[in-house]
């Protein structure tokens, strides 16, 4: 038997701001009720903090949390998530607008403008050059949301497409797909290398210094992922060596990177502040998805973004 919205005891929070405005407006729309954490069945949690509390909201009558974040890596690493409701996570509201950044990141460095954009002075004979999108070879380690539409945006302009996931899977636009196991025969062959995977125990440091020296010297290492699938200190030495050409990084360990980190001086490095995915963009999908999933809920149907509590994403 099938419910409907309005049977779902929903409670939002820890926030009281534009955000949860808006997603308390998106829940009564569906003609759920909006409950204190004691009355819910379902929780949706806007805090990207894992200590704000979740844990203290779960009792035996919630069903189903949704959380805003894509990676759960903070809630599983304190232990919160359990096999005692469904969880789900924001995947999906994020692609778009992460790919597009992600593009330009990849964009960047094949044309060298890190390098370019510190010069003090004209140097139209120097010895490296930048390289063409087209014909090269682009690994997309994690194909999840954001790295199909990644995938989807470069297959077009005419690059090689290489799919790592953890099974080695078909993905869709993809010309070759590949397990996670297969990446050591795959490293010397990336023209460009995008890390889109969850960051787990098994993805932490996923490129560190065997993995970068085994990396073209031309190779553009592109992070839209977490800082924690590439080992910094390694990173950094590759930099300055030259055992590869550009680091284009959205995200680092540390997070924030520190005022007079290496990276920051580093010619070859490009480094934006965790900002692939604005704010006005994610609020309206995050919306969206909450509509749908209490739909389905509801329903019974299976949820958008559902958690795999065991493999940690």
């Amino acid at each position: 038997m099938t419910l409907e919205p309005a049977a779902i005891n929903v409670y939002v929070g820890p926030e009281d701001n534009e955000w949860a405005a808006a997603v308390r407006d998106a829940v009564t729309s569906t003609g759920a009720s909006l409950v204190r954490p004691e009355q819910a069945s379902a929780i949706v949690w806007l805090s990207k903090r894992a200590e704000d509390g979740l844990d203290r909201m779960l009792h035996d009558g919630i069903g189903w949390v949704q959380l805003r974040a894509a990676g759960v890596e903070r809630w599983v690493d304190r232990g919160d998530l359990d096999d005692l409701r469904i969880w789900t996570a924001a995947r999906g509201i994020y692609a778009e607008t992460v790919a597009e950044h992600t593009l330009a990141l990849m964009l960047a460095g094949l044309k060298l403008l890190p390098q370019y954009a510190r010069a003090i002075t004209w140097d139209h004979d120097a010895k490296q050059k930048g390289r063409l999108l087209r014909g090269s070879t682009v690994v997309v380690v994690g194909a999840g949301g954001i790295g199909q539409e990644v995938i989807r945006y470069v297959q077009p302009l005419g690059a090689h497409v290489v799919a790592v996931t953890r099974s080695g899977r078909q993905v869709e636009g993809a010309d070759e797909c590949f397990s996670a196991g297969e990446l050591g025969a795959i490293w010397p062959r990336a023209d460009i290398v995008v890390l889109a995977a969850p960051s787990t125990a098994e993805t932490r440091h996923l490129l560190g210094a065997s993995e970068l020296d085994a990396l073209p010297e031309h190779a553009v290492v592109v992070n839209i992922a977490r800082g924690s699938l590439i080992d910094t200190d390694a990173l950094v030495d590759a930099l300055a060596t030259g055992s590869i050409g550009v680091a284009a990084l959205d995200v680092t360990e540390p997070e924030p990177l520190p005022d007079g980190h290496p990276l920051w001086t580093e010619p070859r490095a490009l480094i934006t502040p965790h900002a692939a995915n604005p704010g006005p963009e994610q609020l309206p999908r995050l919306c969206a998805l909450v509509v749908d999933n209490l739909h389905r809920f509801a329903e019974g149907q299976e949820l958008r973004g559902r958690v795999d509590v065991h493999a940690g994403y």
